[in-house]
């Protein structure tokens, strides 16, 4: 078979949902960001990309520190509704029950229940059109010790870290390899197990698709017409 070719755009996928916080004791806030990434590893550098108009916008150029959280599997609604929300009009850790706690190198806050917290402070900002992009120095990070083994090693695949792809979050599936296992004889490659999805009963399947939208459950006020058959989806709003 060919190949579709498109016009350009954003098509790099997955990447990580983050929640990235900024602020210090008097004003903090909680924005979803998509566009974040490694630059380099020494020194250990970071970007976030982020839109002028987002109420968070002016606080990160203000404190030039934030942190960016990486939340599990289990708070994708949560990340979801803090995109959505602008904390100009809603205390987004209040209504998401988001603890914050103090963190070591910076005066933004660290989520408390996001397995892993990066610790950030803005070195350079390039404007690159729809967005900002600040470049940062990462001055240390902290995980929950329930992620921590015995031997000081992180495991991530405790983390139940999540991805996201064009719209949709889904959860990290199995092992394919560590670093290197490339090298290795093909007859050595670890034989991965079928996926969650590969092991759902048919019944199961059906039964999942008459679940409810997302959508649905959300504000009356959060959702517009898209045209026809009356689907609906949720209004992006500054954060």
């Amino acid at each position: 078979m060919g190949r579709i070719n498109f016009k350009k755009g954003t098509a790099l996928a997955p990447t990580p949902p983050t929640m990235v916080t900024v602020g210090d004791e008097k004003e903090s806030n909680v924005l979803t960001v998509g566009w974040v990434g490694i630059m380099a590893t020494q020194p250990p550098t970071t970007y976030i990309s982020v839109r002028p108009e987002r109420h968070s916008y002016e606080i990160l150029k203000r404190t030039g520190e934030f942190v960016i959280n990486l939340p599990p599997a289990s708070l994708a609604h949560t990340v979801d509704y803090v995109g959505i929300y602008t904390g100009a009009k809603v205390d987004k850790f209040e209504k998401c029950s988001l603890t914050k706690v103090a963190s070591e190198h910076v005066k933004a806050p660290t989520i408390k229940e996001c397995p892993i917290a990066i610790e950030c402070r803005v070195k350079q900002i390039l404007p690159m059109g729809t967005h900002d992009v600040f470049i940062a120095d990462i001055l240390g990070f902290s995980c929950d010790e329930s992620i921590v083994g015995a031997d000081g090693r992180i495991m991530y695949d405790r983390a139940d870290l999540m991805a996201y792809a064009h719209g949709e979050y889904f959860a990290l599936g199995e092992s394919l390899g560590k670093f290197g296992f490339g090298t290795k004889p093909v007859s050595e490659k670890p034989k991965l197990k079928p996926t969650a999805k590969a092991k759902e009963k048919p019944a199961a399947a059906e039964e999942k698709t008459k679940t409810e939208p997302f959508y649905k459950s959300l504000p009356r006020k959060m959702l517009k017409n898209t045209g026809k058959g009356g689907k609906k989806k949720c209004k992006a709003r500054k954060t």
